[in-house]
């Protein structure tokens, strides 16, 4: 009787199993059929200029978005965690440390200067080469651009991708520089006026330009397709499913409420590719930018 018992409480067991193992093939199949299962996308916004590549390599905001794309499917490309070349398994590796070797760069007119420039531009190739055939491969891109980080290469990737004809999710957030308006106060309280004379010329040097309404290059609005443009992430809605803890980009989230945030829509991008609004015709149509192969 013992054995009899076993044996039916073992053909429940495989027969759950078997449903189990059935019912989450259908979601996969299901999923398969969603755009962003099939995407890659790769990850282009400032890394040389930030105020702390340690920072933003362990906690920016790439970590969050291929948090949020994995759940779909996506294959995400992000530099700072760059794939693995076979045969060259370190070819291209980028870290909080490669950009320390550039201070050996000199102007110096001589064939030590130009042997010195010639070895740091061979140094810094590979990281070039692999990003770029990162973007070459990507079906879009999302591009993170304060206006207040200088970043050449986000540039390059962004020209690259739209000579392509790929969508580039473009990220503009508004940018506010709290610290130093109350610096300015506090300097007008003391009546400092040589102090607020340096300010004045500090923000004219660096320049410190606020832009709160988000507002991007004039450039970037006619290279990207108007439909592209987010004034921020939106990260709030899924910080409790995605166990992020608070940071300072939320803390700016928070000042300044996206109007039109990223995730949502990627969310919506998986199951319908959005219609764009074509001047010409004045209404919506097909966006043909969205060429995901269905491999």
């Amino acid at each position: 009787m013992n054995g009899s018992k076993e044996s039916s409480e073992n053909i429940r067991s495989n027969v759950n199993i078997k449903q189990k193992f059935l019912s989450k093939r259908s979601e996969l199949l299901e999923q398969k059929k969603n755009l962003l299962s099939e995407a890659r996308v790769y990850l282009s916004g400032p890394m040389d200029f930030v105020a702390s590549r340690a920072e933003e390599k362990q906690k920016g905001w790439r970590n969050r978005i291929t948090q949020f794309l994995k759940v779909f499917g996506t294959t995400v490309y992000d530099p700072w965690n760059k794939p693995s070349v076979v045969g060259m398994p370190h070819y291209g590796k980028e870290d909080e440390f490669s950009t320390d070797k550039r201070y050996d760069w000199t102007y110096e007119d001589s064939p030590q200067g130009d042997r010195c420039r010639a070895d740091l531009c061979a140094e810094f190739w590979p990281t070039l080469h692999i990003d770029l055939r990162m973007v070459d491969t990507s079906d879009f891109l999302i591009a993170y651009c304060p206006t207040n980080i200088y970043s050449v290469g986000t540039v390059h990737e962004i020209v690259m991708a739209r000579l392509q004809h790929k969508p580039v999710l473009f990220v503009s957030p508004p940018i506010s520089f709290p610290s130093l308006d109350e610096l300015k106060k506090h300097m007008e309280k003391k009546e400092d006026t040589a102090g607020l004379k340096l300010l004045n010329e500090l923000k004219i040097e660096v320049p410190l330009r606020p832009n709160p309404e988000a507002i991007p290059s004039m450039w970037y609005m006619a290279l990207i397709d108007g439909h592209y443009f987010f004034d921020g992430f939106g990260f709030k809605p899924y910080m409790k499913r995605f166990n992020w803890k608070s940071g300072e980009l939320d803390e700016r989230e928070d000042k300044s409420p996206p109007k039109r945030p990223l995730l949502p829509y990627l969310e919506k991008l998986n199951s319908k590719i959005p219609k764009r609004y074509d001047i010409e015709q004045s209404s919506y149509v097909e966006n043909e930018d969205w060429l995901v192969f269905d491999l």
